[in-house]
């Protein structure tokens, strides 16, 4: 399976979506809380160029929005 980090903070209606879905599948993903590591805030906004949340990263390709993140994981799961 690709490398991937999830970048979120925990007060986001939408980051919620997206893990509790994670959750619920028991999917395994790299966590990354802006909120509380400055460093993952920075590499959000180098890499992905913007400091939107939830953001995932596949194989270091930032996708956004918390409809296309589940959307994703549910094309892609096995």
């Amino acid at each position: 399976m690709e490398k991937l980090t999830l970048y979120y903070t925990p007060y986001c209606p939408y980051c919620k979506k997206v893990l509790n879905f994670l959750e619920d599948k028991n999917a395994e993903v790299e966590l990354k809380n802006i909120n509380e590591n400055i460093e993952a805030k920075k590499e959000l906004k180098e890499e992905g160029g913007k400091s939107q949340v939830p953001c995932l990263f596949i194989e270091g390709d930032p996708l956004y929005e918390s409809d296309d993140i589940v959307k994703w994981f549910k094309e892609n799961m096995e």
